[in-house]
């Protein structure tokens, strides 16, 4: 916080305070003040000028400046600590202090002890004793604002709130309590001052006068009327014309404050006019018996009064609620503009704000001046609320993006769960990525480990089937072995028959068939060929050459048929 050395009241701290959002004036800005409009504080601030001071409101305050300095011991012995008034500053926020401790972490305020506060510190009372002590949230919130403002301003913990009552010098009464940071608060004065400064650039301000008393109404004759069997005396003639000029003149067209006040006061003056009427009639009737034409004329100028007086109230009353309803219509419109544009940098989510009361706001108010301001402190109010809201939104949109980009599918509710606290919303959002991730780390897992158990499958398969087939292989060679021994011990058998002695010749195999298919013809030729006789029989070369191309007897000897041998040549 900075310090500055001011005179409250000099212009050096005019000019000061002329610059900075100051914690006085945060309850004005609020709309929250009893003393001051917020749209009196925007005509100050852009005008500049301030209203004059009359003698009773300058005696208030000389006598709070008096009361203040008299309760700053009171403070100080409370505290513990010696007290200094302060004005301070934070950027654009500022604070005056009726008393601030060396080290700046306690403040004091002071007020004069009213209705209002001692009922606050009534309803104090009632709380347990250990909250008693620090119960300045039961405080009118107008001062609760004025002291957010101070801490947020001095970097404060705490504000110690006083209220005394004095005669003279002499203490009459004393209330005290203790004041403690609201954060929520503090962000609506924060929000409620930039909203402040975009409204202040627009302002143009109005001159709407307080409400004015009636003009004086032209008195109609006195009318007077003696009668004495017959009309001895009478200005009846005179008071028809001037009623009727009187009433013809009465204005119905209403616009200002003004026209509002002389209206209600012709209403009351036709009624009584009329009453006065009624009071002349009985005086002529109990002076006579009949008088047609002086009755006909009273009732004439009485029921012109009537009609204008009735429809004169009913004037006043439609042009009020027409221009309630209009003030009204245009400040939803307001408020709705500004939520759609607000929504369309938190799109697609929209907002959850509530619209204003602003017929509750313009409740019980007699006056355009006091209508239009509530209605402004209504629609400035909303606007915070949506900058709040739309702010609120847009920090949540950013950590999403940063913290769960990629993963929005897991957020079809956004619309719902964006509007959960910051810290709620996070654990949720962390919670349903980590659980997806989970869940997908098992998805994948579970792939693993099928298409693992699937390619063990297909191995052991291929083994096996390797395995299959090199025992049939196996078996194939032995079989053809067997055969092959076999038709060596036939031979030998058949040679021993017809010529025991004669010398056993290599001869082939006749099955090609028994030959596997899976031996190539060089295998086969480079095996051992047995045949009987000094060379092979033609029947043994066909079964040999059968077996070496792995072609059928028949097929072979139809080569050899048409085999053309006059081209084959022998090596040397």
């Amino acid at each position: 916080m900075q310090q500055h050395n001011l005179i409250q009241g000099s212009p050096e701290w005019h000019a000061y305070r002329a610059q900075h959002d100051n914690a006085s004036d945060a309850p004005a800005m609020l709309g929250l003040s009893i003393y001051k409009t917020r749209t009196e504080l925007m005509t100050e601030r852009k005008t500049g000028l301030t209203p004059d001071v009359n003698s009773t409101t300058q005696k208030l305050f000389d006598d709070g400046h008096k009361f203040e300095a008299l309760s700053r011991p009171l403070a100080e012995k409370i505290i513990g600590e010696e007290l200094s008034p302060v004005t301070g500053s934070l950027g654009r926020y500022s604070a005056s202090f009726d008393g601030l401790t060396l080290m700046e972490d306690v403040a004091f305020e002071h007020k004069t002890l009213n209705d209002d506060l001692r009922a606050a510190f009534a309803d104090i009372q009632t709380r347990a004793d250990e909250y008693r002590d620090n119960s300045g949230d039961l405080l009118p919130l107008m001062y609760q604002v004025q002291m957010e403002q101070q801490l947020l301003v001095s970097g404060a913990e705490k504000c110690l709130f006083m209220a005394t009552k004095w005669n003279g010098e002499e203490l009459v009464d004393e209330e005290h309590t203790w004041y403690l940071p609201n954060l929520e608060l503090r962000q609506k004065i924060i929000d409620g001052w930039a909203q402040f400064a975009i409204d202040l650039a627009d302002y143009v301000p109005v001159e709407i006068a307080e409400k004015p008393k009636a003009a004086v109404i032209m008195a109609l004759p006195s009318l007077a009327i003696q009668i004495k069997g017959e009309v001895t005396h009478s200005n009846l003639i005179e008071f028809k014309e001037a009623a009727t000029v009187f009433i013809a003149n009465i204005k119905t067209e209403l616009v200002t404050d003004e026209d509002f006040s002389n209206a209600e006061e012709m209403v009351k003056f036709c009624k009584a006019a009329e009453e006065n009427i009624e009071i002349t009639k009985a005086s002529a009737i109990a002076q006579t018996t009949s008088i047609d034409e002086l009755m006909r004329t009273l009732d004439f100028i009485k029921k012109q009064l009537s009609t204008k007086r009735l429809a004169l109230k009913s004037l006043v009353d439609t042009q009020k609620l027409s221009i309630k309803t209009n003030a009204v219509s245009k400040a939803k419109s307001d408020w709705n503009a500004y939520l759609i544009e607000a929504e369309k940098e938190t799109h697609p989510i929209r907002l959850n704000v509530q619209q204003p009361d602003f017929v509750g706001a313009t409740t019980g108010l007699k006056t355009i001046k006091s209508l239009h301001s509530k209605i402004g402190d209504a629609i400035a109010n909303g606007k915070i609320v949506i900058d709040a809201a739309a702010r609120d939104i847009r920090a949540k949109q950013a950590w999403l993006k940063e913290n769960a980009d990629g993963f929005q599918f897991l957020f079809a509710d956004i619309q719902t769960i964006v509007h959960k606290q910051m810290d709620d919303l996070q654990v949720l959002a962390k919670s349903r990525i980590a659980d997806h991730k989970a869940q997908k780390a098992a998805e994948l897992e579970a792939d693993r480990v099928r298409i693992q158990a699937e390619e063990e499958e297909k191995a052991r398969a291929k083994v096996a089937l390797e395995a299959s087939e090199n025992a049939r292989i196996e078996q194939a060679k032995l079989d053809a072995f067997a055969q092959e021994q076999a038709h060596k011990d036939d031979i030998a058998e058949a040679g021993n028959s017809v010529n025991t002695t004669q010398q056993l010749t290599p001869v082939v195999e006749t099955t090609a068939r028994a030959i596997p298919t899976q031996i190539k013809p060089a295998e086969v030729i480079n095996q051992p060929i047995y045949f009987s006789g000094p060379h092979p029989s033609v029947n043994e070369i066909v079964c040999a050459l059968a077996v070496a191309f792995h072609a059928e007897e028949m097929l072979v000897h139809k080569w050899l048929l048409e085999a053309d041998f006059t081209q084959f040549k022998i090596a040397a």
